[in-house]
């Protein structure tokens, strides 16, 4: 894992250099800088705006009763390419957008959804452990209920003490 991500933080970078000084050597530095700032403006602005529609619907999901995976799965991926589309470069912007894309990104949403729920398996949390008796004590209930009593009284003290004689 530690490889892929030296790998990711060296190759990348160093691609989006050379490609970025390939396309300034064929079209120009300023077209190439006008287009590595509009992309990221442009595509900042797309994200916001996918991103607050994502947001609708994750907040309409828990108004259902509904468990807004999708949603916060697609959310993150928009983040992600939001971050892309304003790291200059051509390789970024281009993965950028295709996130932004609304098929392709379900798609992604779907298979990452399936993927994390093959690798995590949910359970139900376990009842809470009843409080142990000590060996030889016999439970007490309340008249009538015909079971334990197994209800905690939440209480405040304060310790007063009481005036010695000779003080």
């Amino acid at each position: 894992m530690l490889g892929r991500l030296i790998l990711l933080f060296t190759a990348v970078p160093l691609l989006e250099l050379a490609l970025l000084i390939w396309m300034g050597n064929h079209v120009g530095v300023v077209p190439t800088i006008a287009l590595v700032l509009t992309t990221g403006v442009l595509g900042a602005a797309l994200a916001r705006h996918q991103g607050l529609a994502t947001w609708g619907r994750f907040h309409a999901a828990l108004g259902a009763g509904r468990l807004p995976e999708g949603e916060l799965i697609e959310g993150l991926l928009i983040l992600v390419a939001g971050a892309l589309l304003i790291t200059p470069g051509l390789l970024t912007d281009t993965t950028g957008f295709l996130l932004l894309v609304p098929p392709l990104r379900h798609r992604l949403a779907r298979w990452t959804g399936e993927a994390v729920r093959r690798r995590f398996v949910a359970r139900p949390a376990r009842p809470p452990r009843r409080p142990s008796r000590s060996p030889g004590a016999q439970p007490t209930s309340p008249a009538g209920t015909g079971g334990s009593d197994d209800t905690v009284i939440d209480a405040e003290f304060e310790v007063v003490e009481r005036d010695r004689p000779g003080r």
